[in-house]
């Protein structure tokens, strides 16, 4: 290839080179305006999301804003309808408080309203007495509430020692003396004002002692002592005065122990229930006499029921019917009154069963006592029945033995009356295992017995028991 032809070669490479420089530049400036555009509009679009966001805070902080005002005002208005509420409740309360004490004080309202009447009058009548004497208006005025205040300071005075529980006998004293000193006063200026009118002077005067007189007697004539209480005292008195008649030495001894303790360590009462203990040994009310009057009557109760062991059947049966027939008035549908349970009329109608109740016990006593009487009996049947059958019943004990017996016969005695039963030969018979007959003669002896220890007062452990 010759020279020129390289060379239009070259420069043809240098062309074909160029122009795809140029391709390639304009390659290039498109896809930066391209992308100049891209990113103008993702601006625009984040600057435009942005402003949304920043709206919609705006719009949710208005909205928050709204609400929380709304809220205050609410929470305001409750406020004053709380506030509102709160003074109306408070003036309701303050009227019923006023409501309350008119009504639980109906004679203080009263005695207040009357006292301003009579309190008013009085010191206006004072001041036109001292103001006609030529007094000076003020002066007069001064003087007359002094007059009237000192009046009223002595009342309260008198009350506040009353209550504090001092003397109040003095300042009465002095209320009414200032009293009348300020109804002198009132009377004597009326009675020169109004000469042919007296009750005017009289009326003025009274003015001021009426409000006195009502103070004194709400605060001093309503507070005695009732009726009720009155009576209540005399019975009292009454009663210490029958004990100190009735019981000199008993009330002499409380009276000594008062002396001696501490003052107001223990009361009349007390003293007098330790001193009846000094001397009599038991509670008040009771004593050995009575504990052996009790017993004396026990011990005849008992002794009654033995006796009707030896009645025939029929006659004490023929006795109960005779009662149902007594003209004097009693309730037959609850039976005879007894010391203990009864049974009602129909009882009656059952035939007698043993020994025992042929004394009443059927009818005067339990149930329970009634089987128990029949057991007793049908054991006593069976046990002479045995000896009628053998022909050789035992001899009665001698008095030597019966003797021996005696102390375990007290302390049978004592276990029957811990168990509330009578001191019975049936008992002691059963309990001792001895004869019918040896039983009630060692009963008899049983009895004299604790009657001796009663009466020395050696059988306290066993009328206890």
């Amino acid at each position: 290839m010759s020279y020129r032809e390289e060379r239009r070669a070259d420069e043809a490479l240098k062309a074909e080179q160029a122009r795809k420089n140029a391709e390639l530049r304009a390659e290039q400036a498109r896809e930066d305006r391209r992308l100049e555009v891209e990113a103008k509009l993702k601006a625009k679009e984040i600057e435009a999301e942005q402003k949304r966001k920043d709206a919609e805070l705006r719009a949710e902080q208005a909205r928050k804003d709204a609400e929380a005002k709304r809220r205050q005002e609410l929470a305001d208005k409750r406020a004053r309808a709380q506030e509102k509420e709160r003074k109306q409740a408070a003036r309701r309360a303050k009227v019923a408080k006023v409501t309350r004490w008119v009504n639980g004080n109906p004679v203080t309202m009263f005695v207040g309203f009357v006292m301003v009447c009579s309190i008013v009058p009085a010191v206006i009548s004072q001041v036109g007495a001292l103001a006609d004497a030529g007094v000076f208006v003020l002066l007069a005025a001064l003087l007359s509430a002094m007059l009237e205040g000192t009046a009223w300071a002595l009342t309260f005075m008198g009350k506040q020692a009353e209550d504090a529980g001092r003397p109040a006998g003095k300042y009465r004293v002095a209320t009414w003396v200032t009293a009348f000193l300020a109804a002198a006063v009132n009377y004597w200026h009326w009675a020169e004002a109004l000469p042919g009118h007296t009750w005017v002077a009289i009326v003025f005067a009274a003015s001021s002692l009426i409000a006195i007189y009502l103070w004194d007697m709400k605060t001093h004539g309503s507070h005695g002592k009732t009726k009720e209480q009155r009576r209540e005292e005399k019975a009292r008195r009454k009663h210490l005065a029958a004990r100190r008649k009735d019981h000199k030495d008993i009330a002499a001894e409380a009276d000594r122990l008062l002396s001696a303790l501490p003052f107001g360590s223990i009361t009349e009462e007390e003293a007098f229930a330790t001193a009846w203990r000094i001397k009599k040994g038991a509670e008040p009310g009771l004593s050995a006499e009575v504990y052996a009057n009790a017993t004396n009557a026990r011990v005849a109760l008992g002794a009654a029921f033995e006796l009707g062991e030896h009645v025939r059947p029929e006659l004490v049966r023929a006795g109960m019917l005779a009662t149902l027939y007594n003209p004097l008035p009693h309730r037959l549908s609850e039976g005879i009154p007894t010391l203990g349970p009864t049974l009602p009329l129909p009882a009656l109608q059952r035939p007698s069963e043993g020994a025992t109740a042929l004394a009443g016990i059927g009818m005067y006593g339990s149930e329970a006592a009634s089987e128990k009487a029949r057991e007793k009996a049908n054991g006593k049947a069976s046990g002479n029945a045995g000896d009628d059958a053998s022909g050789n019943g035992r001899r009665g004990r001698s008095d030597e033995e019966l003797e021996a017996l005696l102390p375990e016969a007290l302390k049978v005695a004592a276990e029957l009356v811990a168990e509330g039963n009578q001191i019975s030969a049936a008992a002691l018979s059963k309990r001792l295992g001895i004869r019918r007959d040896d039983a009630r003669r060692l009963r008899d002896r049983v009895i004299a017995e604790r009657k001796l220890k009663l009466v020395d007062g050696d059988g306290d452990t066993e009328l206890a028991g």
